[in-house]
């Protein structure tokens, strides 16, 4: 799955394309190098996300293409 649907499937983002303007912008790393929309994120990937000054890391443990809202939060475990 792609990052930037990833991240909109997961609820980390709230839209497709403002997580596609992050990771153009370089806020967000897969396993420490800085990572495209289109890069393909697999089980085990550390997600490193930048909000203006705070920094989110988290482990990506599940990877499905449609998630209820309340189990969303099972898709990554959040490491810092």
């Amino acid at each position: 799955m792609r990052l930037d649907k990833y991240l909109k499937v997961s609820r980390l983002i709230k839209r497709r394309t403002i997580a596609n303007e992050a990771c153009d912008a370089g806020r967000v790393t897969v396993n420490g190098k800085v990572a495209r929309a289109s890069y393909d994120v697999k089980v085990g990937d550390v997600v490193e996300i930048t909000f203006g000054t705070r920094t989110v890391t988290l482990k990506i443990t599940e990877v499905t293409e449609v998630v209820r809202k309340d189990d969303a939060a099972l898709l990554y475990e959040i490491i810092a």
